[in-house]
């Protein structure tokens, strides 16, 4: 059965694929991807709404229990925390390493909760079913 919630999660991860396909082309440098943006531009664009779109997905999906919502939360957390390591293992080159480091790691942290929250969906739907 097809929800806003799943919706909502299938946007979140078609962006953070566009976000990481366009990153990748381009190195993360500035318009270098097949998209005209910057790092700030993408990673606000691309790389927040799915973010928001998780959360909104989680808390609105209240009954029934969707064990398939879990798995798209999952691997959105995934996906962002894909992204993270990334970020991290870029910020060695850089001479703001301080600040990737605390962007990517907050990166990482967020797509662990996103993770969670799709395991809390796939274990209550699993409670509710038995």
């Amino acid at each position: 059965m097809v929800s806003l919630p799943h919706v909502l999660s299938v946007i979140s991860i078609i962006l953070l694929v566009i976000y990481g396909i366009d990153a990748l082309v381009g190195g993360g440098g500035a318009g270098d991807g097949f998209l005209p943006f910057d790092a700030m531009t993408r990673g606000l664009g691309l790389g927040f709404p799915p973010i928001i779109l998780s959360f909104v997905a989680f808390f609105i999906s209240k009954k029934p229990p969707f064990k398939s919502l879990g798995i798209l939360l999952i691997i959105t957390g995934i996906l962002i925390i894909l992204g993270g390591v990334i970020f991290l293992s870029s910020s060695v080159e850089s001479e703001n390493t301080a600040r990737m480091i605390g962007e990517g790691g907050g990166l990482s942290a967020i797509g662990a909760i996103i993770v969670a929250l799709g395991a809390i969906k796939i274990k209550k739907s699993e409670t509710k079913v038995a």
